[in-house]
């Protein structure tokens, strides 16, 4: 199994660390969510995923993880997660026999596309509070609002006085 995933990751040109026997740290590129840092762990029966994608969100925790639950179901290999402190990650699971270079590639396409797509929705769900508060903070300092461009709509516009 491990000859297969280091071959998949090489010939897919990821970034990738072998730091211990079974265990791969891939980095996936993304848009929106720049990279996903994703492990594969391979274990005596199966090869398991998992890929951090967002902290535990800082308000609106119902509307989150019920967006989460939702695209569940869209999704293919894996599943949106979440740890004992609240952050959000995709996990998954494969049966050693079904492990192929078509099947990791599958898998850790799906976890970028899952974490990409998906990055936006669920910062602006947890944390529009906070990005309000960014916009406004840079926006004070003459601070480049470039990252932010994703929310216009969070957007507090000019602080009173600047024209």
């Amino acid at each position: 199994m491990v000859h297969i995933i280091e071959a998949t990751v090489a010939t897919l040109g990821l970034a990738a660390a072998h730091p211990e026997p079974g265990l791969f740290s891939i980095t996936l590129p993304g848009t929106n969510k720049l990279s996903t840092d994703c492990a594969l762990q391979v274990g005596r029966h199966g090869v398991n995923i998992r890929a951090f994608v967002a902290r535990n969100p800082d308000e609106n925790h119902v509307a989150v993880y019920r967006w989460l639950l939702e695209r569940n179901l869209k999704l293919y290999g894996v599943a949106f997660s979440v740890d004992s402190l609240g952050d959000i990650y995709l996990t998954g699971r494969v049966a050693l026999a079904s492990v192929t270079a078509a099947e990791i590639d599958r898998l850790l396409g799906a976890v970028a596309d899952a974490a990409d797509s998906s990055f936006n929705t669920i910062v602006e769900l947890g944390f529009a509070a906070s990005i309000t508060r960014e916009w406004a903070w840079r926006r004070s300092r003459g601070e480049s609002t470039a990252n932010l461009a994703a929310f216009p709509h969070l957007d507090p516009g000019p602080a009173p006085g600047d024209g």
